[in-house]
């Protein structure tokens, strides 16, 4: 755990939620499936693991797997990477089942749920098939994503990275961020039906 001192951004904290376990298993069935940002030591993760360890009771440690350096994207500038402000939310919520992409308004500090929420796939789609070429809507997760709505429910907030606006990355990093985004994605629709 070492690594975790150099970089914070792996230890997400689960102390704050009323249903801790009920995040946690939320959370983990995207570990395979969506990739994870660091601002700090600007890296893109798309191989690692999601651990509680007990000696850190309240938090959930992402290690990235360390025989799988090629995994590792560096030197993605934090400008490429923004806030959708859209959310992955259980249908559970909203009493469906499956998953749900969904906006959520935050008034006065409290996060309530917007008024249109789509079946993830769905939606998923015909967001990334709207985006030019040049400007593609890649999701991926960062510290501080996983959050609570009314007190029980686990969401995950979005971010996007676009690799086209990262100036030190190669064209063929830049192609395999997305590529490797697209398939992970694949794989969670794949994973859903």
């Amino acid at each position: 755990m070492e690594s975790l001192s150099s970089n914070p951004d792996l230890a997400w904290d689960l102390e704050s939620f009323s249903e801790a376990k009920r995040a946690i298993e939320f959370v983990k069935q995207f570990e395979t499936t969506l990739c994870v940002y660091s601002a700090t030591v600007q890296q893109l993760y798309t191989n690692y693991d999601m651990f509680f360890p007990e000696e850190w009771e309240g938090k959930m440690v992402l290690l990235p797997n360390p025989a799988a350096f090629h995994d590792t994207f560096n030197h993605v500038a934090p400008e490429s990477v923004t806030a959708t402000g859209l959310y992955i939310i259980p249908g559970g919520f909203v009493g469906k089942s499956g998953l749900f992409l969904a906006n959520v308004q935050d008034k006065d500090g409290e996060r309530s749920l917007g008024k249109r929420q789509v079946p993830f796939e769905a939606g998923m789609r015909a967001i990334m098939e709207r985006r030019p070429k040049s400007d593609p809507f890649l999701p991926v997760l960062a510290k501080g994503d996983l959050r609570e709505l009314e007190q029980s429910w686990p969401v995950l907030h979005l971010h996007r990275v676009n690799p086209n606006s990262v100036e030190h990355l190669s064209g063929f990093d830049k192609t395999s961020i997305a590529s490797v985004i697209q398939e992970k994605l694949e794989s969670l629709f794949h994973a859903l039906s």
